[in-house]
This record gives structure tokens, C-alpha cells and sequence, in this order.
């Protein structure tokens, strides 16, 4: 049986009737509802419904998008991504259509069902174990954003993805922005592989546990760097700093709540004067620096130079509210924007 949260008309934006696309509210409403789209795609095949059973296209058509393209997992079979393209009528009247996507790439999260489950988890594992890159999910969606930035070009591509989505999405936008093609990305309570340190209620605890975090992180990456003999004077995160992802994060979401203190940590080691030490730590990760220390190559995908995080202050009532895809097309949210630029 479906639920209420699978229904556009039950659990959808339905107030977005005219998008302003210079307003980031309503860009991050519809990214995340396309997002939404891809998971409801995935549960109609679960759950076979299909013609006027299926649930899917309201999430896509209501904002004046086609479904392009399904992206299929090759080992389960199941539908982990989506292209859609955007095709207002011509009676479309919008003075703000310059901001809007031509193309959106849209990946889901995790499902936990029986279908998908299992193939998903061993996905979220790579994650955690730094080889999302190594994945052959990884490789249709990169190879799909490749495809449609020689197409189209970069300029008028969104990427989009949740949790596990967001983290295909992180690693897609990465490789692509150090080849220099920057694309508009959404990345819903994307996961950050650390201690939740975050949690941590008083501030100086937490502030203190960053700063031994960083030098530990930076001592470290210069032993091994010394060991492989490499230099240091390469920055790799300046090969991409132009690329300026959306990152929309819970606090109480621990899952990717890291990324407030990674980058207002960062801000503050500026301020008192430790920014050398900091850039050699946001860079690396120490399980990252104890596999190259055992010549095992290893790029800690979480890790992003610039970044414009908007978080959502408004109280959650569970872990599963807090990271779901649905808390970002409510309307009346309280939310806090800053922009990190490395």
C-alpha cells in the first residue's frame, strides 16, 4: 500500500503553483521534489504499480518537467537515478526563467525495502570506506552527467541527490569541477564520514576536540607526504574551489550535521591565526592519511573546499524527520544560509 508521503497531492509543495527561479527557497523546494521523484520511481516498480496506479510523475510534472531518462542499478536492477528536462508550455510566462535548469540529474537515497535494501547499504559501506568511486553505480551516474554536459554544456544542468543520492551527486560534481565544468548542485543531508563531534552541547568541548582534531590531521598528513615524498605546496582544493555546491544539512540529523562545524571550524582557525594548519587538515581524513600510509590510495570524498550550507534550525521530532527528503519543500522553515568560499 502506498503511503501519504509517496502522493504529491498529499505530501507535495502544492503552493509552488508559480516558481520564482532567483529564489533559492523555491529552487532548493523543486530540486528536492525531483529528488522525491526518483524514490517514488523506485517504489512503483517495487510495488508494481504502473498507468494510473503509479505515483511518480506529479513530482516532476507539476513544476513543467519530463522524465528524460531512468538511471538503473546493473546488480539489483533497481532505479537509483533520473533526467529530467524541463519543458514549459509555451503560454509559460516567467521573467525568471534565466535561472532555471534546462536538465536536472537526481539521484535517491537509501530505500529499506527488501527490493533494494541490501544493494543500497553495501553502497552506503563504500561510502564510509571511501570507494564510492569504485562502484558501478557510481559509473552510470558519472557516465550520464558526461553525456549530458557534452550535450548541453554545464551551464544549464542541476545536479540533485539525498543522503546516499547526495553523496553520488558530491562525488559526480567533484570529478566534473576538476575539469573545470561547474555544475548547479542541491545536496540534501549529504553524509560526512566523522565522530559527531557536532552533538557535542558544550562549545568549548566541541571547539577544543576540532583544533587537537586539526593538528592531529595536519601532523599526520605531513609525515605521510614526507614518507611518499611529495610536495606540499600542491593545493588540490584549489583545482575546484569555484565550484560552489547547496548543501542543506539538520542539525539533528548527525548523519551530516559535521558539515556545520567543518566549515565554521575552518572559519575560526582562520581567526585565531591557525589557517596553515587547517588547510592541510579540511583537506584530508585520518583514516584517508592511515590508508596512503599503507600506499593504498584514497580521496576522502566528503571533504569540499567552498560550499553555501543552509541549515534547518526548525525542531525535528525524530532522527527520520531530520534526515528525511520532505522537511525541504515545507514552506515557513527556519533556516540559516552562510557561503564558504576556500
Amino acid at each position: 500500500m502506498a503511503s501519504e508521503r509517496e502522493s504529491f497531492d498529499l505530501s507535495g509543495p502544492l503552493y509552488l503553483t508559480h516558481v520564482d527561479w532567483d529564489n533559492p527557497n523555491h529552487r532548493k523546494s523543486v530540486a528536492a521534489s525531483l529528488v522525491q521523484g526518483v524514490y517514488v520511481l523506485e517504489k512503483d516498480r517495487q510495488e508494481r504499480r504502473e498507468g494510473t496506479d503509479a505515483l511518480a510523475s506529479p513530482w516532476w510534472v507539476f513544476f513543467n518537467f519530463q522524465l528524460l531518462h531512468k538511471l538503473v542499478d546493473d546488480v539489483d536492477s533497481s532505479i537509483f537515478g533520473a533526467i529530467y528536462e524541463f519543458k514549459p508550455p509555451s503560454t509559460y510566462c516567467n521573467d525568471t526563467l534565466h535561472r532555471s535548469p534546462h536538465y536536472v540529474v537526481a539521484f535517491r537515497g537509501t530505500i529499506t525495502k527488501a527490493d533494494s535494501v541490501s544493494r543500497d547499504i553495501e553502497l552506503d559501506m563504500h561510502f564510509v570506506r571511501n570507494g564510492l568511486h569504485q562502484t558501478s553505480r557510481y559509473e552510470i551516474a558519472i557516465q550520464a552527467v558526461r553525456n549530458m554536459i557534452a550535450t548541453v554544456g554545464d551551464s544549464g544542468i542541476w545536479l540533485a541527490g539525498h543522503s546516499l543520492g547526495s553523496a553520488v551527486s558530491l562525488l559526480c560534481g567533484k570529478t566534473m569541477a576538476k575539469s573545470g565544468n561547474f555544475i548547479e548542485s542541491f545536496l540534501f543531508n549529504p553524509p560526512y564520514v566523522s565522530a559527531p563531534i557536532e552533538r557535542i552541547k558544550d562549545k568549548k568541548v566541541k571547539h577544543g576536540l576540532r583544533i587537537a582534531g586539526s593538528v592531529i590531521t595536519a601532523g599526520l598528513t605531513l609525515a605521510v607526504k614526507a614518507k611518499q615524498k611529495k610536495s606540499l605546496s600542491s593545493d588540490p582544493f584549489a583545482a575546484f574551489s569555484a565550484w560552489v555546491p547547496c548543501l542543506f544539512v539538520n542539525p539533528s540529523d548527525h548523519i551530516c550535521s559535521e558539515y556545520i562545524g567543518y566549515f565554521e571550524h575552518r572559519k575560526k582557525m582562520e581567526e585565531i591565526g591557525a589557517g596553515s594548519i587547517e588547510r592541510l587538515a579540511t583537506q584530508n581524513s585520518l583514516g584517508c592519511l592511515l590508508m596512503g600510509a599503507f600506499g593504498k590510495e584514497s580521496e576522502p570524498l566528503h571533504l569540499i573546499p567552498s560550499a553555501s550550507v543552509t541549515v534547518n534550525l526548525t525542531p525535528s521530532r525524530d532522527f527520520k524527520e531530520a534526515h528525511g527528503i520532505h522537511q525541504w519543500w515545507k514552506p515557513h522553515l527556519h533556516l540559516q544560509s552562510k557561503l564558504y568560499k576556500y
